[in-house]
């Protein structure tokens, strides 16, 4: 079965809201990942780059993610578009799965694909406005 975790956006603020989840829960994080380590950050502004592209912290048995949102990439946020539920699925077969029937109705944003952190992944809005990420782990074949 799948396991899910919230996935949250900043406007530049994701690393200082992490430092303090960090000081609340405990632990350390499982990933701290800046744009710079992209394979396209070396064409961002110096800004932009130290921004945060993906980070982990494990809470209990979920994990509580988070990234910035570059507004100089066309990004923006408002309240209800700042949370994804991320989807953690068994198998590449469940992800196409979930994904599909997740979309009907809905708007993908990333078709599945090979990512270049190894991970089949897409993000889509379903039919009721939630947004959604799946996420599955090639390491895990």
């Amino acid at each position: 079965m799948a396991k899910i975790n919230p996935y949250l956006n900043f406007l530049g603020k994701t690393e200082e809201a992490f430092n303090f989840y960090k000081s609340v829960f405990g632990g350390e994080f499982l990933t701290l990942q800046r744009f710079k380590d992209t394979p396209h950050g070396d064409k961002m502004s110096a800004e932009d780059k130290e921004k945060i592209m993906h980070v982990a912290l494990p809470i209990g048995g979920n994990i509580l993610m988070g990234t910035d949102a570059l507004e100089t990439m066309g990004q923006s946020l408002k309240f209800g578009d700042n949370i994804s539920i991320a989807i953690d699925p068994e198998s590449i077969d469940e992800a196409n799965k979930l994904f599909n029937a997740l979309a009907a109705g809905g708007k993908v944003i990333m078709p599945m694909e090979k990512m270049f952190w190894g991970a089949w992944f897409g993000m889509l809005v379903d039919a009721f406005g939630v947004q959604w990420m799946v996420n599955y782990n090639d390491s895990q074949q």
